[in-house]
């Protein structure tokens, strides 16, 4: 249908070809014409110029860091490895230590429990002879030893005149019972 068109008048229809006087509109206006922009992408380029050379930067950065982080590592792990080593010797010379102190305390803790033996026999010897030199001192038994030794002084006396030649016969049926008339007989047999 090139041309035609449908015009609708007061009568009949028909077809008729009708052709163009009229222009067609221009087609709406945009940017313009094309042309090289040389100003405007150089601004651009120079822009990413510009992040390549700070990333580059930061990349130079980052590894100089890496590399004295790595030599911070390296010496604080050297560091460790010594102060490791150090320690281990510490705790081998501190078991030794207290091996010996261990030892030590053994051959002590025999020589206490002798000593405490030697002790004991001690102390017994001594409360052995206490009792005895109290018995000796007449502690407690002072009038029990006076009539003990004037009954052996008695003893001794007549003892002495036995053998001086006296006759104690006459003592004998008197006092049978008496220490100086037994051992006046004693003496007799």
């Amino acid at each position: 249908m090139g041309g035609a068109a449908a015009v609708q008048l007061d009568g009949p229809v028909s077809l008729v070809q009708v052709s163009q006087h009229d222009t067609p509109e221009p087609p709406p206006e945009t940017w313009g014409a094309y042309s090289k922009s040389g100003q405007e992408s150089t601004g651009v380029i120079q822009m990413i110029d510009l992040l390549v050379k700070d990333l580059d930067k930061e990349i130079t950065e980052a590894e100089v860091e890496e590399k004295n982080s790595q030599k911070e590592y390296e010496q604080m792990m050297s560091d460790s490895a010594s102060k490791r080593a150090a320690d281990m010797k510490a705790v081998g010379e501190k078991t030794r230590e207290k091996a010996l102190k261990e030892e030590s305390m053994q051959v002590y803790t025999g020589v206490l429990k002798t000593a405490q033996k030697d002790l004991m026999i001690t102390k017994q010897y001594e409360m052995n002879l206490h009792s005895e030199c109290d018995w000796l001192r007449g502690v407690g038994f002072f009038d029990v030893r006076r009539e003990a030794r004037a009954q052996e002084v008695d003893n001794l006396k007549a003892a002495k005149a036995i053998l001086s030649g006296a006759d104690y016969s006459l003592l004998q049926g008197s006092s049978a019972g008496s220490p100086s008339t037994v051992s006046s007989r004693r003496l007799r047999h």
